[in-house]
């Protein structure tokens, strides 16, 4: 990684935001607790050609060509600082793949500051029924970047994501944008990436926005390029 503590934790949360929000192979799994606590388990790696990209802009930053592009323990002590998360353990699993756990004690607080405006996460609960909504637009993804570290900007705004950028352009322009100055292999390896996510709740789920359910289990395949672009607010509801 960078060569100072600080720089590793900044650069760790950078590899965190490119496996979230860029080219990458993902899976989550996790459990959903009454009282608003989760436990999810995290796999992923980087496709190839996102993989080169962030070696350039190691070598760019003059890392060393066999220095790890994801690593594990950086990346656990930098999600172990976030709010609303109580224990995190992710190791590597090859140089560019990551998998581990992330324990969180309240889902609303978990990378908030305290202010209800901050948070992209809402959670109700009753006898009855209860919901989670997690929505994702131009005014929370940008903030909740910007509340980890100026340079996770810098860095995606190396592939011009208009969510960071502020740019009002779709899906499409974007696309061709990518293809334009990284290549076509590049964009198509964008717009075919997916976060697939399966999350367990405590009772039988009633409805889910966004995705499918079965049982107590909800399922959401997201598109990376809808997050990197936002051309419309990302809505993902589950009620039970």
């Amino acid at each position: 990684m960078l060569k100072t503590p600080l720089k590793s934790l900044i650069f760790a949360f950078f590899l965190l935001f490119t496996v979230v929000l860029s080219s990458c192979s993902a899976r989550i799994d996790g459990v959903f607790r009454e009282g608003g606590e989760a436990e999810l388990v995290i796999r992923t790696s980087l496709e190839p050609r996102t993989l080169a990209l962030v070696r350039s802009l190691n070598s760019f930053m003059g890392e060393a060509s066999e220095a790890p592009i994801l690593d594990g323990r950086s990346v656990s002590l930098s999600m172990a600082a976030v709010p609303g998360v109580r224990a995190v353990s992710i190791r590597n699993t090859s140089p560019s793949a990551l998998e581990g756990s992330i324990s969180i004690s309240n889902v609303e607080s978990f990378f908030a500051n305290g202010s209800s405006n901050s948070r992209f996460i809402s959670y109700s609960s009753s006898p009855a029924s209860s919901s989670i909504v997690i929505t994702l637009d131009r005014n929370s993804v940008p903030e909740l970047i910007s509340r980890l570290s100026p340079e996770i900007v810098e860095y995606l705004s190396a592939l011009f994501a208009p969510a960071v950028l502020g740019d009002n352009i779709n899906r499409q322009e974007y696309l061709s944008l990518l293809a334009s100055i990284y290549g076509r292999p590049l964009a198509d390896e964008i717009a075919a990436a997916r976060i697939l996510v399966q999350i367990e709740f405590p009772r039988q789920i009633i409805a889910v926005q966004g995705g499918n359910h079965t049982g107590r289990q909800a399922e959401f395949s997201i598109p990376v390029l809808d997050v990197l672009v936002l051309e419309s607010p990302l809505r993902y509801e589950v009620r039970w």
